[in-house]
C-alpha cells in the first residue's frame, strides 16, 4: 500500500515549518496569503459543483441523507464518547483535534475514485460527496461552536462571520459565476487541481508556523501519537462496518452501499484544514494533526477494500431503487467523469 504523495508533500511541510516558521512580517505575510488561498479554494469547489447535478442527485435523497447522518451525526457522537480515553490514550488537545476531525464533511475525489474501482453507484457518490462539502461549509462550524466551545479558539460570532466570509461567500460567488466560467475551470481541471493542493500546503505550513513559534509541539509525546492512532483505527473501523451493514439494513442495494461506504466514512483534508485554520487560529496545527493521520489511514484502508470489492459479482437486485447495481454502476465503471447523474 503505497503512501499518497501528497501526504509526503504535507509532512515535508511540516518539516519546513517546523525548521523554518514564519516569524514577524513573515507570518503576516503568510497569514494574509494562506487566507487568500481558502478563498480562493472555496470559489473553485463553487465553480466546479454543477447546478444541474446536485438537483439531479436529490432524486436518490434517501442515500445522500444516509452519508450525512453518518458525517454529521453518527461520526460527531463517537468523537464525544472518544472524550472517556482522556487522559489514558489521548490529551485534552488532542482529543479536541480528534472531534475537530469528526465534524468536518466528506471527501468527494477519493469517495468517487474508490467508488468506481469498486464498481458501485459512482453518480451517487458524486452528488453525496458534493452535498456533504456544501453542508459542510455551514454545518461543520455550528457543530464545533456547539461540541468544542471555547476549545475552537474561543468560538465566536465573529469567527461565525470570518467562516462566512472565507467560505461561504466565495462558494456562492463561484456558484453565480459558473454559468460564464465553468467551461474553462472544465478545461483547466488538473492545472487548477495544483492549485487546489498548493493552497492546502500553505495553509499547513502558516498553521504549523504558528504552532511551533507558540511551542505547541512540546505538549505532544510519541506515546499520546500512538494513543491517537489507536483511536483513529477503531473509529474508522466502527464507521466502515456500519456504513456497510447499516447500508444492507436499510435496503440499499450494493451500488449504493458501496457509495454510502465510502462517502459515509471519509473526512475531507481539503475541506477541513481551512476550516480549522480560521476556528483555532494559533492551535490549529495540533487540532489538523488527527485529520492528517486519519486521512492517509482511511486512503490506504478503503484501496484495499475498493480492490476487494470489485471482484464481487453484481447481479444483485433490489433495493432502495430496485434497480440492478450493475445496470446503474455499469456506464461509470471505467472512471468518475462518466457519470453525471445520481441513480
Amino acid at each position: 500500500m503505497p503512501v499518497d504523495p501528497y501526504i509526503l508533500l504535507l509532512l515535508g511541510t511540516v518539516g519546513l515549518a517546523a525548521l523554518l516558521p514564519a516569524r514577524g512580517t513573515g507570518a503576516d505575510v503568510a497569514s494574509g496569503a494562506s487566507t487568500a488561498a481558502i478563498a480562493f479554494l472555496f470559489f473553485l469547489y463553487g465553480a466546479r459543483l454543477s447546478t444541474r447535478e446536485a438537483l439531479d442527485g436529490l432524486k436518490h435523497w434517501r442515500l445522500h441523507v444516509t452519508v450525512l447522518a453518518c458525517t454529521f451525526v453518527i461520526f460527531p457522537v463517537l468523537g464525544l464518547a472518544a472524550r472517556g480515553l482522556v487522559p489514558v490514550l489521548l490529551t485534552d488537545p488532542l482529543h479536541q483535534g480528534l472531534l475537530f476531525l469528526t465534524l468536518v464533511p466528506s471527501t468527494i475525489q477519493s469517495s468517487i475514485a474508490f467508488t468506481s474501482i469498486a464498481r458501485g453507484n459512482v453518480p451517487a457518490a458524486i452528488c453525496a460527496g458534493s452535498f456533504s462539502s456544501l453542508v459542510g461549509i455551514a454545518a461543520t462550524p455550528l457543530l464545533a461552536a456547539t461540541l468544542l466551545g471555547g476549545g475552537a479558539g474561543g468560538f465566536s460570532a465573529d469567527s461565525l462571520l470570518r467562516i462566512v466570509l472565507q467560505l461561504l461567500v466565495p462558494f456562492v460567488a463561484g456558484q453565480v459565476l459558473r454559468r460564464w466560467i465553468g467551461s474553462l475551470v472544465s478545461r483547466h481541471r488538473k492545472a487548477l487541481g495544483l492549485v487546489d493542493r498548493g493552497s492546502i500546503l500553505l495553509v499547513v505550513y502558516t498553521a504549523f508556523s504558528q504552532g511551533v513559534v507558540q511551542g505547541v509541539w512540546h505538549r505532544v509525546s510519541p506515546a499520546r501519537l500512538g494513543g491517537l492512532l489507536v483511536a483513529e483505527v477503531v473509529l474508522l473501523a466502527v464507521m466502515l462496518l456500519l456504513t456497510w451493514y447499516g447500508a444492507r439494513a436499510l435496503g440499499f442495494d450494493r451500488g449504493d452501499r458501496i457509495a454510502i461506504q465510502f462517502a459515509g466514512s471519509k473526512k475531507s483534508l481539503a475541506a477541513g484544514l481551512p476550516m480549522a485554520s480560521v476556528l483555532f487560529g494559533a492551535q490549529a496545527s495540533l487540532a489538523v494533526l488527527p485529520l492528517m493521520l486519519f486521512h492517509q489511514m482511511q486512503l490506504m484502508v478503503c484501496a484495499v477494500i475498493a480492490k476487494r470489492r470489485s471482484h464481487d459479482p453484481v447481479e444483485e437486485t433490489g433495493g432502495a431503487g430496485g434497480v440492478s447495481a450493475a445496470r446503474r454502476a455499469g456506464p461509470s465503471r471505467t472512471g468518475a467523469g462518466t457519470g453525471t447523474r445520481s441513480g
